[in-house]
């Protein structure tokens, strides 16, 4: 990997949990980061980037910028050569308007930074995150696909604005990213699509849903049991690697799923059950079916979901992910005990024992 110095690089959402990774190892590969935020002077938003820029060879640089708004990233965006669009909207639970919070900025977003770099003669290449969730929408999708694998070649098809509606504006959001590339020759687009993503934060918070995650793994949440649930989980320092590469590989190209395996709730619990020990009510069983669909919807969990999900294996096939982008995952066992650890120090997680 040939690491372009002579031009900033853009990160759009640049606050944000797999964002601030993808700053720092700009920052520390000496690149100039054009950042952009809903604010720049909310300094608790942003303290974490300038203590980051402190320490590195890099310079960052901060703009206001809003997903909903035309032209709203062309100042940052300009002698730009990379830019990396990572800024929509994640939250898969208490989805009061599907359109408003999810669908309508994600696909905008795209559309409103896609259509800058076209109109932007320095960039050379757009580096968008993506998700699993615009291959796949539920794990019984596995099924129907071929040979009983998530690729790159497969499309969400079960997601919709009621079902998984986090999934479907993933999708909506990374077709249009796609149709408006093919229109134009000024950039090229490489496409990352993580599962989902655990690690360290760089955020000094406990907000997201991976933080989250964390929390209620170690708050009683869990005490009596969890969903026999999978997924697709990964390193956050592996995604902002991905990026890095996704960048500066001149023959990167496409979609990439990033994924070290898939892991049940439980199994990740079990990890840090034995490194951390029973004084935090880390579950210990999988709940049956049957009690989590009539129970679902008062933690938070639609049926349909359930019926669709719970149960059912998962499964991908990460190998453009390691020859094309070179990359070498991290062990999960690694991941959630790192990430745990660190929302120890940070107080998020009480200690015990």
């Amino acid at each position: 990997m040939d690491i372009d110095r002579s031009k900033p690089a853009l990160v759009t959402g640049a606050n944000g949990y797999i964002a601030s990774w993808i700053v720092k190892r700009l920052l520390d590969e000496g690149v100039t980061v054009h950042g952009t935020v809903r604010d720049p002077s909310n300094a608790a938003k942003t303290k974490h980037l300038k203590r980051l820029a402190d320490s590195a060879p890099g310079d960052l640089k901060l703009f206001a910028a809003d997903l909903t708004k035309t032209g709203s990233f062309a100042d940052a965006m300009q002698g730009c050569g990379i830019v990396y669009h990572t800024a929509s909207p994640f939250e898969i639970r208490d989805i009061k308007d599907p359109e408003t919070e999810l669908i309508h900025p994600a696909v905008n977003g795209v559309k409103t930074v896609l259509d800058s770099a076209g109109q932007t003669e320095s960039v050379s290449r757009v580096v968008l995150t993506s998700s699993c969730a615009a291959i796949y929408g539920d794990n019984r999708d596995l099924q129907s696909a071929p040979n009983g694998v998530f690729t790159e070649e497969i499309w969400n098809t079960s997601g919709s604005p009621t079902h998984q509606p986090y999934s479907y504006s993933k999708t909506l959001a990374e077709k249009a990213a796609w149709d408006i590339a093919k229109v134009q020759d000024r950039y090229d687009l490489v496409v990352i699509n993580p599962a989902f993503v655990l690690g360290p934060s760089l955020l000094g918070n406990a907000d997201g849903v991976s933080n989250r995650f964390m929390v209620q793994a170690a708050d009683g949440t869990f005490k009596s049991g969890v969903p026999d649930l999978a997924f697709g989980v990964v390193d956050v320092r592996d995604v902002a690697e991905a990026h890095l590469q996704a960048a500066y590989t001149d023959a990167a190209n496409g979609r990439h799923i990033l994924c070290r395996e898939g892991r049940s709730i439980l199994s990740m619990t079990n990890v840090l059950r034995e490194r951390f020990g029973d004084t935090y009510p880390f579950p210990k069983k999988t709940l049956p079916k049957f009690m989590v669909w009539l129970v679902g919807p008062f933690v938070g969990l639609a049926r349909d979901f359930v019926s669709a999900n719970v149960g059912f294996p998962w499964k991908c096939d990460n190998t453009r992910s390691r020859e094309q982008l070179g990359i070498n995952y991290r062990p999960i066992e690694d991941t959630l005990c790192e990430h745990f650890q660190q929302m120890l120090d940070d107080g998020f997680v009480k200690k015990r024992g």
